[in-house]
């Protein structure tokens, strides 16, 4: 037995739950060739971003045979650019079978905004219930709060607000990583990586006083730091989706 072992602890860890930022690859078909210049072309708008980070194949979206669809390949591209994919999104019986057979997760498919809204069947009430009038509903559910941050996000941090807007009255440094289920605000310059909506809230936005991002992100859709620099760089703006577009808009024509 290890001394550590010895000293009181009952087992070697735990397992948590843990908030990881993931990038989705959309994939609509699958060409081995056409792939692997594909994601060359990609890499090379923004090389120091996609390395070593980890992948989702997001299935969607796909149209192509599954007979096509090789698994092996796609991780061989991916690990010849330092990209690690982890796991298969939203796959049929046949795509699943392939995934595990390349050992790779299994993710469900779909954001919040996909998922079918409840239902009551007609006949699930007794008729003299349903006769009855109706009542004023009452919502059950209060809006859920901003998570407000003080202090600098720094370089290797990671902010996150999982239900609702995430409000950070201090600069976002180069490095760090914030993300909400709603809107972001940053007061300050957004030098870092900001994912808006990241739960499938296309109506997302993200506000800063100075837009110097790496990386901008709204449901999905992101824009890297090249292209942001072609429309209000280091001025404040307001950042949404339009048409699975991200559009820069300045706050003073907001």
């Amino acid at each position: 037995m290890s001394d550590i072992a010895s000293s009181g602890l009952k087992q070697s860890f735990q397992l948590k739950s843990a908030s990881v930022s993931l990038t989705a690859l959309e994939l609509y078909y699958f060409d081995d060739e056409e792939f692997e210049t594909n994601l060359r072309d990609k890499i090379s708008q923004a090389p120091g971003f996609f390395k070593d980070i980890p992948l989702i194949i997001s299935l969607e979206k796909y149209e192509g045979l599954d007979s096509e669809l090789d698994f092996f390949k796609i991780i061989g591209s991916c690990r010849r650019h330092s990209i690690h994919v982890i796991g298969v999104r939203a796959a049929n019986d046949d795509q699943r079978r392939l995934a595990r057979g390349a050992a790779l997760a299994l993710l469900p498919g779909g954001s919040l905004r996909d998922q079918p809204k409840a239902t009551v069947a007609a006949d699930s009430q007794p008729e003299e219930q349903a006769a009855a009038p109706a009542e004023p509903a009452v919502v059950a559910n209060e809006p859920v709060p901003a998570k407000v941050i003080n202090q600098t996000v720094r370089s290797g941090q990671q902010v996150y607000a999982p239900e609702g807007d995430l409000i950070i009255l201090a600069p976002v440094q180069a490095g760090a990583e914030v993300l909400a289920a709603g809107n972001i605000h940053v007061y300050g310059p957004l030098r870092g990586r900001a994912l808006a909506g990241i739960h499938g809230a296309e109506n997302a936005r993200v506000f800063c006083q100075s837009l110097e991002a790496e990386l901008v992100s709204i449901a999905g859709h992101y824009k890297i730091s090249e292209d942001l620099q072609e429309n209000g760089w280091k001025s404040a703006v307001q950042i949404q989706l339009r048409d699975d577009l991200l559009v820069v808009t300045p706050l003073d024509k907001a």
